[in-house]
């Protein structure tokens, strides 16, 4: 018998040998492993709150059952490669999951190492997006991605309405991914980073000071801090002697601070002054019976001195993290009961037998953990405790802390579903977004340097570096931008538009103008502008024309003067023509003339008739004498007087009228017959285009380019011009002489050159429509406040001012230019005068009506009292009526009199 048991165990143990395998029924013990720095922020507070949950699970009769759960630590001592001999040291131990390691660069090493052996690895501090890929699947993060992070921080910035950012990151897999995602969350707002400073991993003061130092030659003021825990807050505390925590700088941390804020000690809080007005992020833990009474028994912990360290977000999530692998553990082991590890063949033949690593196993059941621990769903002390399909925990959001007074304040919350809010959201609808920007809130926040107006974000420059701006250094047309005689100074209209402008901005701008051009001729505008977009010049300030390829390379500012290309040829004077009369008028003031004759005819007519015996007679003696007499006013040559006083009234109105109309066709009339006329055949730009005669345009101006470029004419044609004597020399020699057919130019020279020369003049108007502006580098703010100060110089009138005042002096250019012009009298220049003849006749005609219609009625009632009785009565018909009222109007006034004078009088009885 007894050797028949010894034969069986042999047997037995053969056969594990065969299959490489041992197996652990209702297991005693189960290992878990830990890897993280132990002497770190986050591992003083992780190492106690994970031996705590070892402790509270092994006391928790209901998980477990009989089953001890033992928890082995090493030390990865900040190392990647320290990290991966931790990890092959527990791996040896058999434990079934690995928490940790809390550094994203460590994971990376460690992920590969549990895939190999299956064995899933629950991070409860690595942030790095990265690690969530496909690459490493049984890593999972018990903590917030800094996916999440980056779009609260990118919010953060749009919600201050700032442009741009400077990044500060550890140069390692934490902080190039973080800073990559930053970067894309800003991009989707139409934000960015300007400029990324990395440190080393290792970096020391002088690292940092070389930096910042660097960073205060740079435009914007808003800096993104995303580095590793740190207690001796080396960025601020430098940044700080650099006087960089001042007002007008914006100094936004990732929950880097905060972890190292909530892990001082209250003694250790006097750290904070040199934070004063930094904003940051913490991990959102909501408030809860369980983390009160954890909160308690961590002071209890402190004071026995257990705990070396206050409890900050990662202790929260470590603690839980111990809690979630064990409910996973006793779900597996109640679910399939063993847990087997198998040697890997293939790890067998490359390591040999006498190495520690020969005894690294495989966890058989480690996919089957793996699923288990993605559907934990259980409330920790950190919240909801639930795994999103990227194996990372759904997000709780984050607190939006501010450092003012040496105190932490909280001054909203941050959640992927709702946005900023000065209340934590509940029941937040996890990875949904569903908000909007008008709905977004937070308390005020104190900036550096005190004060609580959002700072502008960024500086255009300082007294050490002021903005280098290039100006055209014109050689013709000085008038607009060119340098001082026997100075180094600039001048010119569009000098003075920058300078009022500038003062207008709300803050100040050191500068220093640069000529552009050695003077002899007019510089290459695509050239300065060019210069801008290249970096050479901050700004360019000049009479720049707002083109297409120019606003693809720099921004303009608003435009300070509206501008467009014309065409410039000889004129000549004609005083001839046939019909030159009638130019004077439009044709709607001859209408309305002519029409106001036959009015006044009609009514003069009808008013003189019956008391006028000139107005009287055979119908056609009437009707010549009817319009006669109106158009006979017209030269005061008229035979008839008006007797009544209706008539007389109309008169002196009309006659009002056409001594203001007379005389403006006379005024109008003279300055017609001397008028200068283009001598030109050239009607407008296509007659120009077809003529194939040579085009002069400015040196330097846009004009060459878009003539040949986009109206396509020969470059052979286009001849360059230097200055206004070029000008008139060109044109008077004409395409026959070797001179230009015309000149294309902008407006405001044209404008200028015309002023001094009655020789030429332009033909119709601008065939292009631009204007002026100032160029500066791409997406620079100061582009916009000098959009807004140009319009308010526009509102107030002092862009016209600066304009008159250099162009003025003798009379401005283009009133000249249209005051040489013929204007016709238009309809809308007299229609007072009309319209207070036509209220005049009007009136007069309705008084007199109103007078016949009277003496009508009364004419009626004596005949009515005066004819027989009728012994058939019968009512008059409306037509009847209409035709006896016509006939005694048409009866002479003395008649009508003389019948009622008889009427009131009757003769007396004979005898």
């Amino acid at each position: 018998m007894k050797h028949s048991v010894i034969l069986l165990s042999l047997v037995v143990l053969i056969w594990v040998f065969l299959n490489g395998s041992v197996y652990c029924q209702g297991p005693a013990v189960v290992k878990i492993g830990a890897i993280f720095t132990f002497n770190s922020v986050i591992g003083r507070a992780a190492k106690v709150a994970m031996e705590t949950a070892v402790s509270d699970v092994n006391a928790d009769r209901s998980i477990l059952n009989k089953t001890k759960l033992e928890l082995i630590s090493e030390d990865a001592n900040c190392s990647a490669f320290l990290g991966s001999v931790g990890a092959f040291q527990v791996l040896e131990e058999g434990v079934v999951a690995i928490i940790g390691p809390q550094s994203s660069a460590i994971a990376h090493m460690i992920s590969e190492i549990a895939n190999g052996l299956q064995v899933p690895l629950v991070s409860f501090a690595a942030t790095d997006p990265t690690l969530s890929a496909s690459q490493f699947p049984f890593f999972i993060r018990s903590t917030q991605s800094d996916s999440y992070q980056m779009a609260a921080v990118a919010e953060l910035v749009d919600f201050y309405e700032w442009k741009e950012v400077i990044a500060i990151f550890v140069d390692d897999d934490y902080g190039r991914s973080g800073i990559a995602y930053l970067d894309d969350e800003l991009e989707k707002r139409q934000l960015k980073i300007s400029y990324k400073l990395p440190l080393p991993i290792q970096f020391d003061p002088g690292n940092i000071t070389d930096m910042l130092n660097k960073s205060k030659l740079l435009g914007p003021r808003i800096y993104v801090v995303h580095v590793g825990p740190d207690p001796r807050l080396r960025i601020f505390s430098i940044a700080q002697q650099l006087e960089m925590i001042t007002t007008d700088y914006v100094w936004l941390a990732t929950d880097w601070l905060s972890t190292t804020l909530d892990s001082f000690s209250p003694m250790n809080k006097t750290s904070l002054r040199i934070l004063q007005g930094v904003v940051g992020l913490r991990q959102h833990i909501p408030e809860s019976s369980k983390k009160r009474a954890f909160v308690s028994r961590w002071r209890k912990l402190l004071l026995e001195g257990l705990a070396s360290s206050e409890l900050n977000s990662y202790g929260f999530q470590a603690y839980d993290t111990v809690w979630t692998v064990a409910n996973s553990i006793d779900k597996f082991v109640k679910e399939h009961g063993n847990i087997t590890f198998s040697f890997n063949d293939k790890l067998q033949k490359i390591i040999s037998t006498e190495t520690q690593m020969s005894t690294l196993k495989v966890f058989n059941n480690g996919s089957l953990l793996h699923k288990i621990l993605l559907k934990t769903n259980f409330t920790g002390l950190s919240g909801q405790v639930q795994f999103n399909q990227d194996r990372n925990i759904v997000s709780g959001g984050y607190d939006v802390i501010n450092i003012d007074q040496m105190a932490i304040h909280t001054v909203g919350y941050w959640s992927n579903s709702s946005g900023f809010s000065v209340l934590p959201q509940e029941n937040p609808q996890r990875d949904q977004k569903n908000y909007s920007r008008l709905n977004q809130k937070l308390n005020n926040v104190t900036w550096p340097g005190g004060k609580t107006e959002r700072p502008r974000g960024w500086v255009i420059a300082d007294d050490g570096k002021p903005l280098k701006i290039g100006v055209p250094f014109r050689a013709s047309f000085v008038e607009f931008a060119t340098k001082a005689h026997n100075s180094s100074d600039m001048q010119g209209y569009c000098i003075d538009v920058f300078k009022e402008a500038l003062k207008l901005v709300p803050y100040y701008v050191p500068y220093k103008l640069e000529p552009f051009g050695e003077g002899h001729s007019n510089p290459s505008y695509d050239g300065i502008v060019q210069m801008v977009g290249n970096g050479v010049y901050d700004a360019a300030v000049g009479d720049i024309a707002i083109v297409t390829n120019r606003t693809r390379i720099v921004d303009f500012s608003q435009p300070y003067a509206t501008t467009g290309l014309v065409i410039v040829a000889p004129i000549h004077n004609s005083k001839s023509s046939a019909w030159v009369f009638l130019k004077p008028f439009t044709v709607e003031m001859w209408c309305v003339t002519a029409a106001s004759f036959v009015m006044i005819a009609v009514v003069i007519w009808i008013l003189e008739h019956r008391v006028n015996d000139d107005f009287r007679g055979p119908p056609k003696r009437q009707l010549v004498t009817m319009f006669l007499f109106s158009f006979s006013t017209l030269f005061k040559t008229n035979q008839e007087n008006t007797e009544s006083s209706l008539g007389k009234m109309v008169m002196v109105v009309w006659l009002f009228l056409l001594m203001v109309i007379t005389a403006s066709y006379t005024a109008s009339l003279t300055s017609i017959l001397t008028v200068q006329q283009l001598s030109s055949p050239i009607t407008g730009i296509d007659s120009l285009i077809a003529s194939n005669w040579p085009i002069g345009y400015q040196v330097g101006s846009f004009a060459y380019s878009y003539l040949a470029d986009n109206l396509y004419i020969a470059r052979s044609r286009l001849i360059e011009l230097g200055s206004p004597e070029e000008y008139g020399e060109a044109l008077r020699k004409g395409p026959k002489g070797g001179g230009v057919g015309a000149i294309i130019d902008e407006l405001p020279y044209v404008d200028l050159f015309l002023s001094k020369q009655t020789e030429f003049g332009t033909i119709g108007q601008p065939f292009t429509k631009s204007g002026w502006g100032f160029a500066f580098k791409r997406d620079s703010p100061l582009a916009v406040d000098i959009s807004t100060a140009i319009l308010k110089l526009s509102e107030s009138g002092e862009l016209q001012k600066i304009h008159e005042k250099w162009f003025c002096k003798m009379g401005c250019p283009g009133e000249r230019r249209q005051n040489s012009e013929p204007n016709q009298l238009h309809m809308i220049s007299f229609w007072g005068l009309y319209l207070l003849c036509g209220i005049f006749t009007i009136g007069a005609l309705l008084l007199f009506l109103l007078k016949m219609v009277r003496q009508f009625v009364r004419y009626k009632r004596q005949e009515k009292k005066s004819a027989p009785p009728s012994p058939i009565s019968s009512k008059p018909h409306c037509s009847q009526v209409i035709s006896s009222f016509f006939d005694f109007i048409d009866e002479k006034e003395e008649a009508i009199k003389k019948m009622f004078t008889q009427s009131d009088n009757p003769p007396g009885p004979v005898g």
